[in-house]
């Protein structure tokens, strides 16, 4: 299976970009999408910006990692002691 994360450029050089996820970021090439530029939103996979998205369309996947995270930690918290 493969995964592709939508991030905003906030930097960029070249084909060189760094962008930024729900606060992580990471240095990706552009490449493969010569037509993006700084603020862009893209979908990045394998370190590689492979298409541009619409802002909307980045936000629902991102409210979608985070209701994720919030599952897997209740998920992983233990039980509270019963008095």
């Amino acid at each position: 299976m493969c995964l592709a994360v939508p991030a905003r450029i906030v930097e960029m050089e070249g084909d060189r970009a760094v962008v930024d996820a729900m606060g992580t970021r990471w240095a990706i090439r552009t490449t493969l999408t010569p037509e993006v530029g700084l603020g862009d939103i893209v979908l990045v996979h394998a370190g590689y910006a492979i298409t541009k998205v619409e802002e909307e369309e980045a936000r629902k996947t991102w409210e979608l990692f985070e209701e994720i995270a919030r599952l897997q930690e209740q998920q992983t918290r233990p039980p509270e002691a019963s008095q």
